[in-house]
């Protein structure tokens, strides 16, 4: 297999794990969403590969985004800083359509926090298996600004309008349990099976015929990545003014100061 900078690709039998390899919280970035659409895009090139697991090292599945100054010398902080926004964002948001067209199905492994971004990148995948201590958080109006990573097309269509308008509008966290009962995993299982979970359901799924497979998800999914593609195109102009108020200065702070934050409307 091809070697990344921030992901391994493995095959056995039919089914092949990419993982993030960026611990303990995995936040990503413009190289890191290229990686995996350029290593997904290489799977559906490959007849042995039949189904995907997408999992991660660490205590996180995918704290957030780094946004850091967006230069390309990969400075910055895993801050959403007005640069960052301006010089890659709308390029990310490109990749992460990719990922949302690829071929083949994809069960992901999720432990510990899948949030903001990570939430985004969470529900690329067909299924979700994970862990009781997992969260899931789209905490976007916390930090003062838009969901991004088109949470606005695919959170309502996995969970619906509801259970997505409460996630949207309150930032809160859902933990395993109340996200298995609103569809937002598939399957709850200890930490330590959480691999094995993912890759049995994939290799049930790899075990038919891929052709029809194949066939069966573009039906299923037919249209999401232009959805997703228009939908980041909206998120990220939303993002942009808002990146720029104080609002989300103090978001930011407040966030990473674990404490509420004290919004003025500007």
């Amino acid at each position: 297999m091809s070697e990344y900078a921030d992901i391994a690709v493995s095959i056995e039998g039919h089914v092949a794990t990419v993982e993030i390899q960026r611990p303990p919280h995995n936040f990503f970035d413009f190289s890191l969403i290229g990686q995996l659409a350029d290593a997904f895009a290489a799977l559906d090139e490959d007849a042995q590969c039949r189904a995907i697991v997408l999992a991660a090292q660490g205590k996180s599945f995918c704290a957030g985004a780094n946004f850091g100054t967006g230069q390309s010398d990969g400075s910055g902080s895993n801050e959403f800083t007005e640069e960052g926004f301006r010089n890659t964002t709308g390029k990310l948001y490109r990749e992460a359509a990719r990922l949302f067209g690829n071929k083949k199905p994809v069960i992901g492994a999720i432990q510990g926090a899948a949030i903001g971004g990570g939430l985004g990148l969470a529900l690329v995948p067909d299924f979700r298996v994970a862990s009781p201590e997992a969260r899931f958080a789209a905490n976007f109006v916390k930090l003062g600004i838009h969901q991004g990573f088109g949470l606005s097309i695919t959170l309502p269509r996995l969970v619906g309008q509801q259970a997505a308008r409460n996630m949207l509008l309150t930032g809160r966290r859902v933990r395993g349990d109340e996200a298995l009962a609103i569809g937002l995993v598939d399957q709850l299982v200890p930490a330590q099976e959480l691999r094995t979970a993912a890759a049995t359901l994939a290799a049930e799924i790899a075990e038919n015929a891929p052709l029809a497979v194949m066939s069966v998800r573009a039906t299923l999914r037919e249209g999401l990545a232009e959805a997703v593609a228009e939908a980041t195109e909206h998120e990220l102009k939303e993002q942009q003014w808002l990146r720029a108020t104080d609002d989300a200065q103090e978001g930011i702070r407040s966030v990473a100061e674990r404490r509420a934050g004290n919004f003025t409307g500007k």
